[in-house]
């Protein structure tokens, strides 16, 4: 069974290590080595993270009081992060996180849910409705990384 709760900042140190290893594992597939490593680094600014917790709309995921996912929202519609542990894919986790994450968009008035994802993300928000916009290059640290705008009317 999954819960849902806020975030709190005690958290971190599950949210930094989901971040880390998901890129790490299951974006490894879609992203070079550097790329990877570059990425997964933003684990590592606990000072941004707790600034997400105190200041977005984040909520936690848990199985059996294990944190196993987590997804925070910025600006009342853009979906900033979506992160399932990479031994909990496929299991529902996204699914569930994305639909509370559209549940807060609508509440919140907005006609168009928007995000970017990875390469390796694509297919999910693919099958949720999302359309791509445009596919871009994000550069972070000096190393440019590929990913999509996709949005979704609400």
């Amino acid at each position: 069974m999954i819960q849902i709760r806020p975030a709190v900042v005690e958290d971190i140190p599950e949210i930094t290590s989901i971040f880390r290893n998901t890129i790490t594992h299951v974006n490894s597939k879609h992203y070079s080595e550097k790329q990877i490593t570059v990425w997964a680094s933003g684990a590592d600014n606990i000072d941004e993270w707790e600034k997400r917790i105190n200041k977005l709309y984040f909520i936690i995921a848990e199985i059996d009081n294990a944190v196993v996912g987590f997804a925070y929202l910025k600006n009342g519609n853009y979906l900033e992060g979506l992160f399932v542990h990479k031994d909990y894919q496929r299991q529902g986790v996204g699914s569930k996180l994305l639909r509370i994450m559209e549940s807060q968009v609508m509440m919140n008035d907005f006609e168009v849910f928007k995000s970017d994802v990875s390469k390796t993300a694509l297919p999910f928000f693919d099958n949720k409705y999302f359309n791509v916009i445009k596919k871009q290059k994000k550069n972070l640290k000096g190393i440019v990384l590929e990913n999509y705008l996709v949005e979704k009317q609400m």
